[in-house]
Parts: structure tokens; sequence; C-alpha cells
């Protein structure tokens, strides 16, 4: 028993074990060479977050659900090079909104070379992205392009805000499934594409990642207020500093406008105040770990992530299916 890809995840079985760690292997090679480019510059910036490591929590889900097909087909390695490639470059853009400054515990690329070369970094990942899509086929770059367009349309939203009488807490999960349950839907839809499983497993799988996708976002928004740098690769509230609204602060607001709490009124007033200034970040983010709201945000993450497991009762017991069950458990370990 190994542990492979994110989380720790234990594969019981030797044969299913084998066959994902040379996937996500070849898949290590195809992102390095994917990177390269003739300009020296552009290979080292490119390759600053493939080299800095990271979950590869995408890759794992393709070859998973690879195991319901023909598990070597050889579009399974190309496409898992194809999510992640878009995963790297959403993160270039994602640091330059943020203005993060650390990202898989390493400088981010905004924070190294500027905002100009990290947009742009991105940029030429989608586009190598884009090239190894077109040799996978059409209905394959549509499936790409309709995950991408709710992944853009989904952080729009989020930068938007919910409109005037819509619920917060649903605008954001709703944007949650744009930007990230997009991505990791497709990841488990090209795997058991690419394989040439049933169409019906491919619908399962699809669903499942949807899912799975909102439980490990909201266990990100959970670890960004209870973790530190060296658990998470990134500076702890991050997007409380930003005032990106994340469900354990929309728990709080919601709590302190049914119930009225002077102390959560006074913790919302904190959150709107100035929170570049280190003395304010390091309370607000002191109380919010001993609030309510980050654990009704956990138990969020857990419900969607027993509904990603849910999803999985129509597929025949394997050990495939097992992993992707586990997957479940880990998300949800991440949010304690």
């Amino acid at each position: 028993m190994t542990d492979v890809g994110p989380f720790g995840l234990s594969v019981r079985d030797q044969a299913l074990e084998a066959d994902v760690q040379a996937g996500l292997a070849a898949v290590e090679e195809g992102l390095l060479e994917a990177t390269k480019s003739e300009v020296p510059f552009i290979t080292e910036a490119a390759q600053h977050l493939v080299r800095a490591g990271g979950k590869r929590f995408r890759p794992l889900l393709v070859m998973l659900s690879a195991q319901f097909g023909d598990r070597y087909a050889p579009g399974i390695v190309p496409s898992a090079v194809v999510v992640e490639l878009t995963h790297l470059a959403t993160l270039y853009h994602d640091d330059v909104m943020d203005e993060a400054t650390v990202r898989r515990g390493v400088a981010s690329a905004n924070a190294r070379w500027g905002n100009s070369v990290a947009v742009l970094t991105g940029d030429f990942l989608f586009a190598r992205a884009s090239h190894i899509l077109a040799d996978l086929g059409p209905e394959a770059v549509r499936v790409q392009a309709e995950a991408f367009e709710r992944l853009v349309t989904g952080q729009i939203l989020e930068t938007a805000g919910p409109q005037d009488g819509r619920d917060p807490v649903e605008h954001y999960l709703d944007v949650l499934g744009g930007k990230t349950g997009s991505l990791v839907a497709v990841s488990c839809r090209f795997g058991a594409m690419m394989s040439g499983a049933d169409e019906t497993v491919v619908d399962v799988l699809t669903q499942y990642g949807e899912r799975l996708g909102v439980a490990f976002q909201l266990a990100d928004d959970v670890l960004d207020i209870a973790s530190d740098s060296h658990e998470s690769g990134k500076t702890p509230g991050t997007d409380l500093r930003e005032g990106i609204p994340t469900l354990p602060v929309l728990r709080l607001r919601e709590r302190a406008a049914r119930l009225g709490l002077a102390d959560d009124i006074a913790l919302c007033e904190l959150l709107d105040s100035d929170l570049t200034d280190d003395a304010r970040h390091a309370e607000a983010l002191r109380l919010l770990r001993a609030h309510p709201a980050l654990e009704q945000a956990r138990r969020d993450t857990v419900r969607y992530a027993e509904d990603a497991r849910s999803a999985l009762a129509p597929l025949p017991e394997c050990a495939a299916k097992t992993a992707l069950v586990e997957l479940c458990d880990a998300v949800v370990h991440r949010a304690g």
C-alpha cells in the first residue's frame, strides 16, 4: 500500500497503484515538455510552478477515471497535461488578482517577475494547453472550451458579487461550481472519455468531479483561515486580506445578520476594516479560527464531499471506485 497523489491517498491495489504512478510520471514529463520555450526566460517562468510541485489533483482524477475503460488509451496522459496546464495558468492569473506573494511554498510569479510577466506566462500556458488539446479531437476541444467558459464566468461572478436580493452563500457556491468544479469535472470526464468508457460512466464521473471540486475549494477556504503557511503552501488569510468573501466569512455575516450578537457584529466590522494592517489581519484570523462560522464551513465541506461520494453509487465496485471514495474522505480531512 503506497501513498499516491494528493493528501497521501492510499492505493491498496498494486495494479492500480502501478498504473496511477506511471500515469502521473508521464504527466510530469509532459508538463515539463509543454512548458519549454526557445526563449530561456519563458521556460523559467512557465516551469516556475510546475517545478514547485503541487498536489496534481486533477491529473490523478484523470488516471483514476480512465480505469473504467481502456486505461492505456493514448489520449489519457495528454488530457491530464491539458487540465493541469489550464489549472496552473489560472494560478498565475489568480495570484496577480489577489496580489499574492507565495504560491506552493515559493515566491509567486508576480512577486518574482511582476504582474505583466505573470499574466503573460499564464496566457502562454493556456496556449500550450490548446495546442495539445487540438490533437485530442473536436469533442475534447468543445468540452474544454465549455469548462473554461464556466471557469472564467465563475471568476467574473466572484469579482462582481451577488445581485441585490441574492443569497450570498448560494451565489458563492455557484461561483465555486464554475471556478473549481468545472475543471475538476473535466478531469474526470476526460479520463473516462479518453478511455472509451460507457457514456453513463462518463456522466457519473463528471457529476462526481463537479461535487468533489466544490468540496475541495471549500476545504481550501477553511485552510486559508485555519492553517499556517507550512501546511497550505501559501500565506494564511490571503483571501481575508484581499477582502474576498470565502465561506467562513459568509457564514459569519449570515449569523451576524440573523442573531445580531455584538461579538459577531464587531468581527464583521473588523473584517470590513483595512486588513493590510498586520495587527488587524492577525486579530481577524485569531477570532475567525475560534468562531462557529469556521465549523459551519467545515460542515458544508463534508456535505459536498458526501454528495460526491453518493454520485459514485452506480459505478461497479473496483479498486478505482474505492480510491475515488477515499478522495472524498481525504478532502474532508484537509478541512479538519
